[in-house]
């Protein structure tokens, strides 16, 4: 019932996810990151949300991406139903896809990044989020968006999309992380647009005092 990018910024070290969904809250849902661990996107028709917290766990503790998703899943009963990507710190990724979720169903692998989706309406919706991601001009988190867009662009969901949300982590940054949770016309118009007002103007410069990794004593001067 969603599509998500989770993808790594090797030039500052970011790392970031967008998902996007025919049903409500999917970021609260699905996206999950640690800049000591990497990003995990779970999802699916029974999504667990227990799999994208103990995932960056098992990340955390050394375990590549690939290592971790195959701990996590083996054990769980109901993991025909779920999907699961995760990206370590180091740009590798594993992915898990339950037989049971609705097609079109499966994953793109591209350097320092995964895309991931179920119930889409045709599996080129993965194919252009890869091609937006890796060719689009600008910042990390605007070509993460790019691939939400482009997503839509391909037919997104099948059932058409109710919420989008961005999470992205960076040294140097406060956390970045934007919802619709929902939205029945345009939800991915809308968190571009939320995004736009987030990175600009008055909140912006508040957001330049925020203590971040790098500087965990920041206050504006």
């Amino acid at each position: 019932m969603t599509f998500s990018i989770l993808a790594r910024d090797p030039e500052t070290g970011a790392i970031g996810g967008a998902a996007a969904t025919g049903s409500l809250c999917v970021g609260g849902w699905v996206l999950r990151g640690d800049l000591a661990a990497g990003m995990s996107a779970s999802q699916g028709a029974a999504p667990s949300t227990f799999w994208g917290e103990e995932v960056l766990a098992e990340m955390r503790e050394g375990h590549s991406a690939a290592q971790a998703v195959e701990t996590v899943t083996a054990t769980d009963s109901g993991r025909d139903f779920r999907q699961l990507a995760a990206l370590d710190r180091n740009g590798g990724i594993g992915v898990f896809t339950g037989g049971s979720n609705e097609p079109e169903k499966g994953d793109r692998a591209f350097a320092n990044g995964v895309v991931s989706g179920n119930m889409l309406a045709q599996t080129s919706v993965m194919d252009a989020m890869v091609e937006r991601f890796t060719t689009a001009k600008g910042d990390f988190d605007h070509r993460l968006l790019a691939a939400l867009q482009a997503a839509t662009e391909q037919g997104g969901d099948f059932r058409g999309l109710l919420s989008a949300a961005l999470l992205v982590l960076h040294p140097d940054r406060p956390p970045l992380t934007l919802r619709i949770d929902h939205h029945p016309d345009d939800p991915v118009g809308a968190l571009v647009a939320l995004h736009g007002a987030a990175t600009s103007g008055a909140y912006a410069r508040w957001a330049e005092q925020v203590p971040v990794l790098n500087d965990r004593g920041r206050i504006l001067d």
